[in-house]
């Protein structure tokens, strides 16, 4: 088992299948090479200072090492998603709570999308959505001639 480490990776994970639990939430991308099973951690900075995010970081990195492999897909990728839960959440729910989260994922088809990609519209510039608004307003107040 490999870790995820280049955000390119990450961001292909997070249009794939995922499953939530209290402590976190599991996304998982099947790949169509014949690598190992991969995975990756990310707390935010919202779930607390730095010592905190490590210590939901170290506590999901000791889960995966305690589950058994079988449990995960071949040839997939999976990122665990650290929530502030994790904290003080008990360490065997968190084990039961990753397995049955993976369960979910195994029932769902290997190739399913959760959420549509980001697309921009043509019309709309790559700027801020302040600029973006105000170049749609100066072109509904024209006037033809």
């Amino acid at each position: 088992m490999d870790r995820l480490r280049q955000r390119a990776d990450f961001l292909a994970v997070a249009n794939g299948a995922r499953a939530a639990s209290a402590a976190f939430v599991v996304q998982s991308r099947h790949r169509d090479d014949d690598g190992p099973i991969r995975v990756g951690f990310t707390v935010t900075q919202k779930n607390g200072t730095a010592t905190e995010r490590n210590r939901i970081r170290r506590r999901l990195r000791e889960l995966v090492k305690r589950l058994d492999v079988i449990t995960m897909r071949p040839h997939s990728d999976y990122v665990l998603v650290g929530r502030r839960a994790a904290l003080t959440r008990d360490f065997a729910a968190m084990l039961d709570d990753l397995r049955s989260a993976l369960h979910r994922l195994d029932r769902q088809p290997k190739n399913l999308v959760t959420r549509p990609s980001k697309t921009r519209s043509s019309e709309v510039g790559t700027g801020s959505r302040k600029e973006n608004a105000s170049k749609q307003d100066s072109s509904a107040r024209r006037k033809p001639n």
